[in-house]
């Protein structure tokens, strides 16, 4: 491939890239279901990293729950759960780190089977934390059935789709009422003086 075709190809895989983020973008400000909107997400990406699954859990108390996928598991929706201390996606949870394996992922040793997903079988893994306002509240996995070289555009839109994701989920706490009703103007002087007021305790 000529420079100018490689250029060409990466600019417009940039495009998309950005396209991807402006519909998830467009999506947090919609009144959509949170469950629909997660599916809404997770179909993006799967379309953008041309995976075979892609696969959004998010914490409860101490487990990870999926609660989106690309491929057709309805019944699994809710039901498929694992500790923090399981697998790679437990893992990936309490390192608060991206982790991408191109080929056999079911032989790492942090690897857990579960039986009702096919996606035991897949060959390349790719994972990012859910992170809300720092803390970790899910994880989103992209795998691919044959062994698959991930690049950095696909580490970084997995990566920020999990930081969109976490807004969204802090968003979704907030009733229509509440959003109409709040001082936007006071919330952000009251939050100033709280970080000011941080900053002179460390100084002193």
């Amino acid at each position: 491939m000529s420079k100018a075709k490689d250029l060409e190809a990466r600019l417009e895989r940039l495009e998309q890239q950005l396209g991807v983020y402006q519909r998830v973008s467009r999506l947090m400000v919609r009144e959509l279901s949170l469950a629909d909107t997660l599916q809404a997400i997770v179909k993006l990406v799967h379309d953008f990293t041309d995976c075979d699954s892609c696969l959004l859990y998010l914490l409860d108390r101490e487990e990870l729950v999926l609660c989106a996928t690309s491929s057709p598991h309805p019944s699994q929706i809710g039901t498929v759960r694992l500790k923090l201390s399981e697998g790679l996606t437990g893992w990936v949870a309490r390192e608060r780190k991206l982790l991408a394996l191109g080929m056999e992922a079911y032989k790492d040793a942090r690897f857990k089977a579960f039986s009702e997903l096919p996606e035991d079988t897949y060959e390349s893994f790719l994972s990012s934390p859910v992170i809300a306002r720092n803390r970790v509240v899910g994880v989103i996995n992209v795998q691919h059935r044959t062994p698959h070289r991930h690049t950095g555009a696909e580490m970084e839109l997995l990566t920020t789709i999990g930081e969109q994701v976490g807004c969204l989920l802090v968003l979704a706490r907030m009733s229509p009422s509440a959003i109409e009703d709040a001082n936007h103007v006071e919330l952000v002087r009251s939050h100033g003086h709280i970080a000011r007021r941080g900053e002179d305790e460390e100084k002193g």
